[in-house]
């Protein structure tokens, strides 16, 4: 929001929220009926059929832009700024769409008012070069003005600055303006557009190809790193005064009072408005190259539908919590076309970069779905995955790269133990978490419990668990009758006598993992807490009960470039996992963490807290569910 709203400051839509689409509902449904009423013999409108996928393919493009740019972003070549992208400016930059619903009424509009726009033949040269024109010169000169009106203060705090919030930008930051500044901006690309309808000149490449022109050089100039190469300003020297860069325009945003010329800079060069920093800066970026993390968390994909919570999907998405939409079943040819190319890509991709003191951080992840790691003959190819990363990390000089949910399964790989056999040489530790994810759990459980009822199936983290709370004389009640005698098998005699089978169920502090069923849940008591020590937290039934997240703790403040939720956890809360391996280089800790390996617990909770993470209370876990 602007920092003094104006007038139209809101969409006139914003209250219907995820239903704001249906303002379009009427014309493309009156599209479709004159289609299919159409007389026998009459001629096809395909212009005006075409709006809706147009529209669609617009959202579409600039989709490719925001995962291009987020992935480039966490690669770190090429990049610009090294400032950081928060919540707040996601959630400022959520309704970008807007603009692309704002064209749609309009062209439809357009449409029934001007009989001209009416069977618009595919292509016409004139009217391509006719807007060719009308863009170098009425609309780049008009943009350069009206630019520099919106910066005059009173325009400025009323409209502008709420496109300027983001200093570091994505490529959709370039249409995040209130609703007022986009009808001057339509006013202005309308000019080509209406001059051609009214000339009879106008076709449907004009059209589509000017609106495409206008979203590459917008998504273009406003992501965060460096993608025209040199060799064009070289080839053709005349160029720099024709088209800009993101590197250019980034000053814009930094320095506000330069660079403000739409795509072509040559207006700045005839005011004087140029920064004179643009070229060095243009060069410092295309040298730039991304830093080599210090730590890596190898993660993968969980459900087909979680490639639209990545960082690299769907922006809004990825700031919240991961839950299944009733919508992903309309995008299932998506969902299909993401398989197929995670399939066929397989290879480990980076996935987010964050900055934590002196550490550069890199998340990475295998190309798998959950339940390919249940799945026999996948554990090959995933283990053969895993170890490619590993083996990388090491030839990259990574110090530590930790293991997160199913890459360290038991299983699979013992926790990590396969590769550290395999490769007893390598200089990069690999962490499973499970000290610190054994830790979270025992200061998740409240104080003054005096017995739990322990169920799900067994783990490293589960049979650490329970040692340490019956050695600090808290009954562990087990749920099953199987899981009793492995924990017992692995408990000194005086720590056993605190194990029990459980016969009642009276506990209502729950300590529970994988395959905890429903029947099982509904023993519980009303008002139970469910604590997960798993990685994946358990299925919800009841509704009278209390579920804590997976094994977590809430960020400090000042870890960087945090604008994304970890799978299922809320906003700045990371994975036990996850933090374990930050930890490891924090403290220089030279030992791997696999196998039965396990540091001191108390030492590593220590160590957390003294780094700035936070506990999560069940009460903040309440309000952040509420």
């Amino acid at each position: 929001m602007a920092s003094k709203p104006g007038i139209l400051t809101e969409w006139p839509w914003t209250w219907l929220g995820n239903f704001k689409y249906v303002v379009l509902a009427p014309f493309v449904g009156r599209s479709i009926q004159s289609l299919l009423n159409r007389e026998d013999g009459s001629k096809i409108d395909i212009g005006y059929l075409i709006i809706f996928p147009f529209l669609l393919f617009r959202m579409l493009h600039n989709q490719i832009w925001i995962s291009l740019s987020r992935y480039r972003t966490a690669k770190g070549d090429n990049r610009i700024l090294d400032k950081t992208i928060e919540f707040d400016q996601v959630d400022r930059e959520r309704n970008w769409d807007d603009q692309i619903l704002l064209n749609g009424l309009l062209f439809y509009y357009g449409y029934m008012k001007l009989e001209q726009s009416h069977y618009l033949p595919i292509w016409r040269s004139d009217g391509i070069i006719l807007t060719t024109l009308l863009h170098i010169g009425p609309v780049e000169f008009l943009y350069y003005w009206l630019h520099r009106a919106l910066h005059h203060h009173f325009l400025y705090s009323r409209y502008h600055s709420h496109h300027h919030s983001s200093i570091v930008t994505e490529p959709i930051t370039s249409v995040i303006h209130p609703f007022a500044e986009h009808i001057a901006y339509f006013l202005l690309f309308s000019i080509p557009l209406l001059t051609t309808v009214l000339t009879k000149t106008a076709s449907i490449v004009s059209f589509g190809g000017y609106i495409t022109y206008i979203d590459f050089m917008n998504n273009m100039g406003h992501c965060n790193f460096e993608i025209i190469p040199k060799w064009m300003f070289s080839t053709f020297p005349p160029l720099k005064y024709l088209m800009y860069t993101p590197s250019y325009h980034s000053l814009h945003h930094t320095q506000f009072r330069t660079n403000y010329s739409l795509f072509m800079p040559i207006y700045d060069y005839i005011y004087s408005t140029l920064d004179k920093s643009s070229d060095t800066l243009y060069e410092k970026s295309l040298e730039r190259q991304g830093k080599s993390p210090d730590v890596v968390h190898l993660t993968h994909l969980t459900t087909p539908e979680s490639i639209y919570h990545l960082r690299l999907g769907f922006a809004s998405f990825a700031s919240e919590p991961y839950t299944s939409k009733w919508y992903f079943w309309l995008m299932w040819p998506i969902t299909l076309w993401s398989m197929m190319v995670t399939w066929i890509y397989g290879h480990t991709f980076t996935v987010e970069r964050n900055v934590f003191k002196n550490l550069n951080l890199q998340t990475w992840a295998i190309p798998k779905y959950r339940v390919q790691y249940f799945m026999q003959w996948q554990r090959e190819t995933i283990n053969n995955l895993i170890e490619e990363a590993i083996m990388e990390a090491d030839q990259k000089g990574i110090k530590v790269l930790s293991l997160g949910l199913l890459n360290q399964d038991e299983k699979l790989n013992n926790n990590g133990e396969v590769y550290i056999r395999r490769y007893p040489q390598i200089k990069v530790k690999l962490v499973d978490g499970s000290s610190l994810a054994v830790a979270v759990v025992l200061n998740s459980i409240p104080k003054g419990t005096t017995q739990v009822v322990l169920g799900g199936h067994l783990s490293k983290v589960a049979n650490a668990i329970a040692l340490a709370l019956c050695q600090g004389g808290v009954k562990v009640m087990a749920l099953r009758e199987e899981e009793y005698k492995k924990l017992k098998s692995n408990l000194t005699t005086e720590a056993a006598i605190n194990l029990l089978p459980s016969k009642t169920y009276n506990s209502k502090i729950w300590l529970v993992g994988d395959g905890l069923n429903e029947d099982e849940q509904l023993k519980a008591p009303k008002g139970t807490l469910f604590i997960p020590f798993s990685q994946f937290p358990p299925r919800k039934t009841r509704k009278d009960c209390f579920y804590f997240h997976t094994p977590a703790m809430i960020t400090p403040k000042h870890f960087e470039n945090v604008d994304s939720c970890e799978n299922w956890l809320p906003r700045r809360v990371m994975s036990a996992w996850r933090m374990a391996g930050i930890l490891h280089a924090l403290e220089d800790w030279q030992e791997h963490e696999c196998g039965n390996m396990m540091f001191d617990i108390e030492k590593v909770w220590k160590a957390s807290l003294v780094h700035g993470f936070q506990p999560i209370s069940v009460a903040s876990a309440s309000e952040s569910k509420a």
